[in-house]
């Protein structure tokens, strides 16, 4: 099929293909965010009796507990609690409720506020939340429902060093502990005890959903020692996976994950789904089980500095081969620069010389194109009634002008996964949250608000089109062409800054090599007529000298003739 499209054709199939694959990867909406009901704002409310039994004003299934449905025996019915626990840090205020959960994470830093400029908060307010315990035996579950966690210190003002909570319950024939060391950089140890062997399940809670989503992934991740990642989205959680060799399992959104990890290998982590069909997470625990957890921003250095294993949390998609290290090398330019922004220009810098070469080369495939396309029209129009010949023709004609029919399809198929990786790091990288590049642009991680990158980044793509050359013997698929430009400035208004920008200076950097590439075809295309005047030119002084000659000789014969 491909032999008997014509050049133009197929360019236009490939430029169709990487537009529907964008457009597909990238025009996702952002979920919708969870309306908090009377019934939720209920839960929060809460006191405590005298004797350290919770008093609920309202009383849920272990459905809306856990999140999702659970067998008979597994059956659990979970109160309201209240706060027992403060811990403040400089970077965030962490409390723990009185059924031994994490109920609330606040970042106190302005970068993470949002778009109502309060302080993000990374634990939802409905659905699980982490460390929260499920027991196998219903009225064990019931029991513990009923009494509230004892702690060791009710705040505390978290410096440099670890500071440590315990946290007890006293049931009438078993005692929790949880032991929890909470660390400054956000992360924190758990021990878990029980006095006795029951069986029992530890929640990983809801994901964060402190931005909302832009063309980016939310759900759960498990990753395993055999280094495979399974991703379950939001929306598309079935029935129940089980998982061992857990090296980490994380409920993230864009930028924050709520992770845990440094499980015994043998443990089994399951995800089920809740009736909104999004994912959640819990652990079959030991009597006493040691674990570490995360909540917060996916901040590379962060959590590599916590344990490298914790940086598979940052999740990429299908280019995480390619992304990875364009990451990498995008934070060793941040090293130098200091800059988020210049950073990005930089690396634009970077992967344009690289693929420069392939780039070059598919540009001067595309002029050579151009110059035989009336040739080829000719060709094409002789053996009209032959397609056979007219390709064989062609292909000939091709081969002749040292001209490859894909070679200007090529190159750019083989970009997209470059371009793709380095917008899929620019869209997930949380380093760019509150950070300022130049001028108006103070947030590289939303749109710029006076639209200005969008329309130069379109403008330029336009004149760059200008620059290209085209022979579309087509002019529908002319006019679709023409206003892809149009179509891209539209989708990138909405874009974060430090992607758009991206974008723009690599249109530049196109223009710049096309102007190059054309002004090469240019001389040679004068150098090539002025060598054919020149020839012309010593062909007629020939001529001329030649027809001299024979005047001469004519007059010589006829006087001889006198």
């Amino acid at each position: 099929m491909l032999d008997k499209m014509s050049p133009n054709q197929r360019l236009m199939l490939a430029v169709a293909l990487s537009i529907v694959f964008f457009v597909a990867y990238t025009a996702i909406f952002p979920p919708e965010q969870p309306v908090e009901t009377q019934e939720a704002q209920k839960t929060q409310q809460v006191s405590l009796s005298n004797d350290g039994q919770v008093t609920p004003n309202a009383i849920t299934s272990v459905e809306e507990a856990s999140g999702h449905a659970i067998s008979n025996e597994e059956r659990i019915s979970t109160s309201t609690s209240n706060t027992i626990v403060t811990i403040t840090n400089k970077d965030f205020i962490l409390k723990i409720d009185t059924l031994g959960r994490i109920s609330s994470k606040e970042l106190r830093q302005e970068k993470f506020n949002n778009k109502a400029g309060n302080h993000a908060q990374l634990i939802p307010q409905t659905g699980t939340k982490p460390l929260f315990i499920r027991f196998m035996e219903e009225k064990l579950n019931e029991e513990a429902v009923e009494v509230a966690y004892t702690a060791s210190v009710n705040e505390i003002a978290l410096g440099d060093h670890p500071q440590k909570v315990t946290l007890t319950q006293k049931l009438k024939d078993l005692v929790v502990t949880k032991e929890l060391t909470f660390y400054a950089d956000g992360h924190y140890d758990a021990v878990i005890k029980l006095s006795d062997d029951k069986r029992y399940f530890v929640y990983l809670g809801q994901r964060p959903q402190v931005v909302e989503q832009m063309m980016t992934v939310s759900g759960a991740m498990v990753y395993t020692d055999d280094e495979l990642v399974t991703i379950v989205e939001d929306g598309d959680a079935e029935g129940r996976k089980t998982f061992t060799g857990v090296e980490l399992l994380s409920a993230f959104d864009q930028y924050s994950a709520t992770i845990m990890y440094g499980l015994p290998k043998d443990t089994t982590v399951m995800i089920e789904r809740d009736r909104d069909n999004n994912p959640v997470v819990y652990f079959d625990a030991q009597p006493t089980m040691h674990f570490n957890g995360y909540i917060g921003p996916k901040e590379y250095k962060v959590l590599e500095s916590i344990n490298p294993v914790l940086t598979n949390a940052i999740e990429y998609g299908w280019f995480t081969f390619a992304a990875k290290p364009l990451f990498a090398l995008l934070s060793w330019l941040h090293g130098i620069f200091g800059n988020w922004g210049w950073s990005i220009i930089a690396l634009t810098i970077i992967i344009r010389v690289i693929l420069y070469p392939l780039t070059y080369k598919g540009m001067v495939s595309m002029q050579k194109i151009k110059e035989i396309a009336p040739k080829i029209k000719e060709v094409q129009a002789k053996y009209k009634g032959d397609p056979q010949r007219a390709n064989a023709a062609v292909m000939e004609m091709y081969k002749k002008h040292n001209a490859n029919p894909l070679g200007g399809c090529l190159p750019m198929l083989l970009q997209i996964p470059v371009f793709f990786a380095i917008y899929r790091v620019l869209l997930n990288a949380v380093e760019l949250q509150g950070a300022p590049w130049a001028l108006w642009i103070t947030d590289l991680s939303r749109m710029d608000t006076y639209y200005v990158l969008p329309i130069l980044m379109g403008a330029s793509m336009y004149y760059q089109q200008k620059l290209t050359p085209n022979n579309f013997t087509d002019p529908l698929q002319e006019k679709v062409f023409k206003f892809l430009p149009i179509i891209f400035t539209f989708f990138f208004l909405t874009f974060p800054s430090g992607l758009v920008l991206y974008w723009f200076v690599n249109n530049l950097f196109s223009i710049g090599q096309q102007f190059i590439v054309n002004a090469q075809f240019k001389n040679a295309k004068d150098a090539e007529i002025a060598v054919s005047d020149h020839a012309h030119k010593m062909e007629h002084k020939e001529m001329e000298k030649e027809k001299l000659e024979k005047k001469r000789a004519k007059k010589s014969a006829e006087k001889k003739d006198d």
